[in-house]
């Protein structure tokens, strides 16, 4: 019903002014052709008067009151170091373009009004004026020089990269149609190197697993930086022209596919701070939901963005990421929630180049947990038993398997450690098969860790060796599961 009334209005305007046309004709005829003329010209110089006027007004007066809307003004100051040299630049530009453009929509207007056709008036012909030449010429070259200088100073300031000896971080920014991939370096402070051949389903930014640097790196699903700390983005698209832009921090850089560009900058303000300060301007003490009376206020809904700023494809809308801007604590206890993506996704998958092997990063983590176990064990007054996870045997032998040597390594670092120390070393099976056989394969495994241990000069006075068979399961010898965790080497601290 609507949509027909608005049609229906819109059919009777065009009547109306069809009507006038019409009226305006027979009132031409009825005064005379130049008479209409002299009425016409004189009612459109002035038409052009008032809407200069009117214009000028409602431009000063829309830019006033949405100025707090506005980057760059009001609440919206730059969120970056360098966003405030930027900002300087526009307002400079603003300020000689806003002379110009005030000059010549005046004069535009009344000229038109100052020069109608009047019956007798002659044209001024003047085909030359050296002056006037001049001055149209020197004065924007002078403002032109002023504007480009200034400009090109900023651009070498903004678009510099990080020195040789600069404390930074470095995160990546990968576009596709239609989202961000973002990865962010692990405990070493490096992003692995990628590959586009490898990029599948499962790796979906292509990083090259053989590369140790790539094992620490993580993929959040927002942006979290600290403040204060710079900042140097890699960035890149895997399809089409895609573009990284974080407007309140005044970034923004083409994202391109087999040509990584990058950007450096340095958050000033965090999330919370930036709300604060739009909380102290009335245009956002409104409900960020008119339609929800229980929805925050504007301020306190307010969320940096990450946006594509290119028309990438149909679904350009969806490419936003939450940015979010915090203290140094706050950032590292986000960076303490976040896996590895090696580690949670590929880690001895099909795509793992090192499946079934153990790597470094796996031999440190055991190391660690072992090591604590044994502190644990130390301390405790009644449970003195560690379990040896990763001592593996041969199948229904008692030949430990070489990745076995990274846990009795450890075992033998304790040992050496604490030279008062002294352990049993305990063999354990399942209950399938027959119970004697269980009790002999027990102790001969048993008998093979320590055989270990001597061979790498650790005195027999300081452990022995025991099979318990089947007969202390720690699980349901009725699953598989609870098998497996049946077949165990342990050792327990006698003395220390």
């Amino acid at each position: 019903m609507t949509t027909l009334i608005i049609i229906l209005c819109l059919i009777l305007i065009g009547i109306v002014v069809v009507q006038l046309g019409r009226v305006n004709e027979l009132a031409g005829k009825i005064r005379g052709e130049e008479a209409a003329e002299n009425s016409a010209n004189n009612f459109h110089g002035i038409l052009c008067v008032v809407f200069v006027i009117g214009f000028m007004i409602m431009a000063v007066w829309t830019t006033a009151y949405y100025k707090n809307w506005c980057l760059g003004y009001g609440p919206h100051t730059s969120a970056s170091e360098h966003g405030e040299l930027l900002d300087s630049v526009f307002n400079v530009t603003v300020f000689f373009t806003a002379i110009v453009f005030v000059a010549t929509q005046i004069a535009l207007f009344w000229f038109s009004y100052q020069y109608r056709y009047k019956k007798g008036r002659k044209t001024l012909w003047i085909p030359h004026d050296n002056r006037l030449e001049i001055i149209w010429t020197a004065i924007p070259a002078f403002v032109m020089t002023i504007l480009v200088v200034g400009g090109l100073d900023a651009w070498n300031t903004v678009m510099a990269d990080v020195g040789p000896d600069e404390e930074y971080m470095e995160i990546e920014a990968t576009g596709s149609q239609f989202a961000w991939f973002l990865r962010y370096p692990g405990a070493d402070g490096k992003l692995g190197t990628r590959d586009y051949k490898k990029i599948t389903g499962i790796n979906p930014l292509g990083q090259d697993f053989t590369d140790a640097k790539n094992w620490d790196d993580f993929q959040p699903a927002d942006i979290v930086l600290p403040v204060g700390k710079k900042v140097r983005v890699r960035i890149t698209a895997r399809d089409v022209l895609h573009n990284f832009d974080l407007p309140h921090f005044r970034v923004k850089m083409d994202a391109i596919p087999g040509l990584p560009t990058y950007f450096v900058f340095k958050p000033t303000l965090t999330t919370e701070q930036y709300r604060q300060n739009l909380k102290e301007y009335p245009e956002y003490q409104a409900l960020s939901d008119p339609d929800d009376p229980e929805s925050p206020m504007l301020w306190e809904a307010f969320e940096y963005e990450l946006a594509c700023a290119e028309l990438c494809g149909k679904g350009h809308f969806s490419m936003r990421k939450l940015v979010r801007i915090v203290t140094q604590e706050e950032y590292d206890a986000w960076v303490a929630t976040q896996s590895s993506f090696y580690k949670t996704q590929i880690r001895n998958g099909d795509e793992d180049p090192f499946k079934g092997q153990v790597i470094d990063f796996e031999i440190r983590d055991r190391r660690a947990t072992f090591n604590n176990a044994v502190e644990k064990a130390r301390a405790s007054e009644t449970d003195k038993v560690i379990r040896l996870d990763y001592v593996k045997f041969q199948t229904g032998s008692a030949n430990l398997t070489e990745d076995s040597r990274y846990e009795l390594d450890n075992l033998i670092g304790a040992l050496n450690k604490y030279p008062e120390m002294v352990i049993e070393v305990m063999g354990h099976t399942d209950n399938v098969g027959n119970p004697t056989s269980n009790q002999t394969l027990s102790n001969s495994r048993a008998a093979s860790v320590v055989n270990y241990l001597l061979n790498k000069g650790v005195t027999s006075s300081r452990m022995t060796s025991r099979g318990y068979g089947d007969t202390v399961p720690t699980d349901d010898n009725a699953t598989a599961e609870g098998r497996a965790k049946n077949r165990r080497t342990e050792f327990r601290i006698i003395s220390q």
